[in-house]
């Protein structure tokens, strides 16, 4: 009899434990899952952002099938892939999100450079190992290009992450 109180009482305090492991695992969960939900809106945006290597340059351009420029490339990736909406301008698009140090860049962050002689003229999509896409100019089109090349490193004007939460201008599907 006594070793049947004893399995009974190890059995609740294991059910006892469980049952606060399963509290703990609860409240975590609502962080994880953002944490998850933001993870996955940056490899959307990566890979979205990917599929349209190759595209045409457009002065002006806002969509895949006419063209895109800088600005609007990256306003068209972000609207696809993260359903936010941002300006279809490099130095308005520079003025959302937080401002990072270059040596903060993680993959999604947005990358700055005067092109035309003034700053935030040129916006790109970082994408990690030193490396961001964009849409450059007539004849190259959405390409993949080294940030360490002496052209864009001259011309480096800062980087900004893009968190939703910190937009007070931008609009989410979320």
């Amino acid at each position: 009899m006594r070793s049947y109180k004893i399995f009974l009482l190890g059995g609740f305090l294991l059910l006892s434990g469980m049952a606060n492991a399963a509290d703990d695992i609860a409240a975590e969960a609502p962080q994880q899952t953002a944490f998850a939900r933001t993870i996955d809106k940056a490899s959307e945006t990566l890979m979205y952002a990917l599929s349209l290597v190759g595209v045409n340059y457009k002065y002006g351009g806002k969509s895949p099938e006419t063209g895109l420029d800088c600005s609007g490339f990256v306003s068209h990736v972000y609207r696809q892939a993260a359903g936010l909406i941002l300006p279809h301008n490099a130095r308005a698009i520079s003025l959302f999100g937080q401002k990072i140090a270059i040596s903060e860049l993680q993959p999604g962050d947005l990358v700055f450079y005067n092109t035309m002689r003034h700053a935030y003229s040129h916006v790109g999509i970082y994408l990690g190992d030193n490396r961001f896409i964009h849409s450059a100019r007539t004849g190259s089109g959405v390409e993949v290009v080294d940030m360490n090349e002496s052209y864009w490193v001259k011309r480096f004007n800062g980087a900004r992450r893009v968190v939703t939460s910190r937009l007070p201008f931008a609009a989410s599907n979320e």
